[in-house]
C-alpha cells in the first residue's frame, strides 16, 4: 500500500514532474527572450549585437522579458503536479539568481552590455512576474 491508496485526497509527490515544470517554465522564458532578441536585431529594430542601444530599446527588452516571465510562471504552475505556487516561487527564485548573476557579469562592462539599471530591473522583476503568472493560473482554475 502506498500513501495514495491510504489517503486518496493527498497528491503523491512527483519530483520528476516538479523539476520538469520548473525547467520548462525557465526554458520558455529564456527561449522566447532569445528568439525575440534575434528577431529584433535581424530586423533592424535593435542595432547590431554588442552595439549600444537607446533607453527606449532597453525598456522594450525589459517589457517583453517581463511578459515572457509571466508566461513562464503560468506554464510552470500549469505543469506542476501539486502546489503550483510553490513551483512558481522556485522558478522565480532561480530566475532571480540568474538575474543577479547577469548584474555581476555585466557590471561596468560598457554600454554594449546595457545600462546597470537594465540588469538590475531584470533581476528585480523576475520573481514578481513569475508570481503574476502563477496567480493568473490559480485564478483561472
Amino acid at each position: 500500500m502506498n500513501a495514495q491508496t491510504i489517503h486518496p485526497a493527498v497528491p503523491q509527490r512527483r519530483t520528476g514532474r516538479s523539476i520538469v515544470a520548473v525547467l520548462l517554465g525557465l526554458l520558455s522564458v529564456m527561449l522566447l527572450s532569445t528568439v525575440t532578441d534575434v528577431i529584433l536585431h535581424a530586423s533592424g529594430v535593435f542595432p547590431a549585437w554588442f552595439q549600444p542601444m537607446s533607453t527606449g530599446l532597453w525598456l522594450l527588452a525589459l517589457g517583453y522579458r517581463a511578459v515572457y516571465t509571466v508566461l513562464g510562471g503560468y506554464l510552470c504552475a500549469r505543469l506542476a503536479p501539486y502546489r503550483p505556487m510553490a513551483h512558481v516561487w522556485a522558478l522565480g527564485l532561480i530566475g532571480t539568481v540568474f538575474g543577479i548573476a547577469g548584474v555581476v557579469a555585466t557590471w561596468g562592462r560598457g554600454p554594449e552590455f546595457g545600462p546597470a539599471w537594465y540588469a538590475i530591473l531584470v533581476a528585480l522583476t523576475g520573481l514578481p512576474s513569475c508570481l503574476i503568472g502563477g496567480w493568473l493560473y490559480a485564478r483561472r482554475r
